[in-house]
């Protein structure tokens, strides 16, 4: 940038003045019949948000202590006042409900998407929820499995019949009173008390 241009020569700039006094308006105060200036503001209301009065110090303590925004409403509007507060009065919709909108198929695929490393290809091979993985459960509890003799891919019905299974074998009272495999029943039981506490399929 050249500073030495003609187009400079041209800008001035008022110097500011030393002990100017700062300029000051009176506005009288809003209050019917009060002679005092209004140096304090209030705002006048719902739907004239950004509009004032200026009131004096007295008259706007007073108004304060009356002001109502919500006056004149009902119980049902303050409170649909107050949802919609929450996203700014704009307005919102429920994710994927808009599915007519422009740039949506019926299946609700955006085809403005464009997808060069193939990473949303999954649904063109079948339904992509099914081939999602499990969240992993810990190690505890995939010890716990292998105590019952289930995998990983096991649920809570294949727990609980399969936890059912070894009772019956295991029992004393359903053995014919062999109590060889108590240790292994008590084991069973701690396996199967632990997979009820963790979140399987």
């Amino acid at each position: 940038m050249n500073l030495n241009s003609r187009l400079f020569d041209s800008i001035r700039v008022k110097p500011a003045r030393k002990n100017a006094p700062a300029k000051t308006t009176q506005v009288p105060c809003d209050y019917p019949g009060c002679a005092l200036s209004g140096e304090f503001k209030a705002p006048q209301g719902r739907d004239r948000e950004g509009q004032f009065f200026c009131f004096c110090l007295e008259h706007v303590r007073e108004y304060n202590a009356t002001y109502n925004y919500f006056n004149g409403m009902s119980a049902d509007d303050v409170a649909v006042y107050q949802r919609d507060a929450l996203t700014g009065h704009r307005p919102t919709w429920t994710m994927g409900a808009n599915r007519a909108a422009k740039g949506f198929r019926e299946d609700g695929d955006d085809v403005n998407v464009k997808d060069p490393l193939g990473m949303f290809r999954a649904r063109e091979h079948g339904d992509a929820r099914s081939q999602v993985r499990r969240p992993k459960i810990g190690v505890a509890a995939v010890k716990a499995l292998d105590q019952m003799g289930l995998d990983d891919t096991a649920d809570k019905n294949a727990v609980k019949a399969r936890y059912k299974e070894l009772v019956k074998q295991l029992h004393p009272d359903a053995n014919g009173g062999d109590r060889s495999s108590e240790g292994r029943l008590q084991d069973i039981i701690r396996a199967y008390n632990y997979l009820k506490t963790v979140k399987l399929a």
